[in-house]
């Protein structure tokens, strides 16, 4: 799949691919793949794959300077299952499915057959690397390119990227959580190369199981936030109080909207 062929529609604000998890995975391998038949002095810029939910919807609508951040995105894929509902009622076009970066980490290995290299970034040391451990070893085609824990500073940025650049990986996760995610990303994307660049949140620590996903039904309801605001409320249970009203208002507001 390439890049021009996806459609895009207006989510409250932010221009949303309209693809499946498929999908999703072909314009990652393709973008791989395509990287590979380049001679190694050339390079093609990364295609950069954020996220988008309805704490995204509310935070982008609060703040103008997120709201551009999320939509230099090649991609902005629905994380949220609310997302892919608000499309169906107030977007130019529906959004086919929800695409967790939860589910997209193992739908890669599993939806293609292509051997990728990947470097993961973000946690603590141990998550990461315990997270590349299950990963190898689950998947024989879900290779590592090399790991970096999430606790560094902006000086240090320069190594990093140094590093990853090293390991020559055909997939960079960036798990920092939002905004820092985005903007270490935004920042050092003419600086990276490597063919696929993706926000992934709290994905390494579900891959080890310190965080729970939903049952399936609170997922295909899309009421996954309801249970995590129910199991982490210190952390997330006034968040969601707070984000889910406005992002449904948000939404309103830009309803039926096309792009830009």
């Amino acid at each position: 799949m390439d890049l021009n062929e996806v459609k895009k529609t207006n989510v409250g604000g932010l221009v949303t691919a309209c693809i499946s998890r498929l999908d999703l995975v072909n314009l990652m391998v393709t973008k791989a793949n395509q990287s590979k038949t380049l001679e190694s002095s050339e390079f093609i810029k990364p295609l950069v794959i954020f996220s988008t939910n309805g704490h995204s919807i509310s935070i982008a609508n609060s703040d103008p300077k997120m709201r551009e951040m999320l939509n230099q995105a090649d991609i902005l894929h629905a994380d949220g299952q609310s997302v892919v509902t608000f499309s169906k009622h107030f977007s130019e076009f529906p959004i086919p499915e929800r695409s967790a970066t939860t589910d997209t980490i193992h739908d890669v290995p599993m939806m293609s057959n292509e051997v990728l290299t990947h470097f993961l970034l973000g946690a603590n040391k141990n998550t990461i690397e315990k997270c590349a451990d299950i990963m190898s070893r689950k998947y024989s085609n879900f290779k590592i390119a090399g790991t970096q824990h999430g606790y560094f500073s902006e000086q240090d940025e320069q190594d990093i990227v140094k590093q990853i650049n090293q390991s020559k990986a055909d997939v960079l996760w960036v798990g920092l959580g939002k905004p820092k995610e985005q903007l270490f990303i935004i920042r050092n994307r003419e600086k990276l190369k490597v063919p696929v660049i993706i926000s992934c949140g709290g994905c390494y620590n579900f891959v080890t199981g310190d965080y729970k996903r939903a049952p399936e039904i609170f997922q295909k309801l899309g009421l996954e936030w309801l249970h995590r605001a129910f199991t982490e409320p210190r952390k997330l249970l006034w968040r969601y109080i707070t984000t889910n009203p406005h992002a449904i208002y948000c939404v309103i507001k830009h309803r039926h909207k096309k792009n830009g």
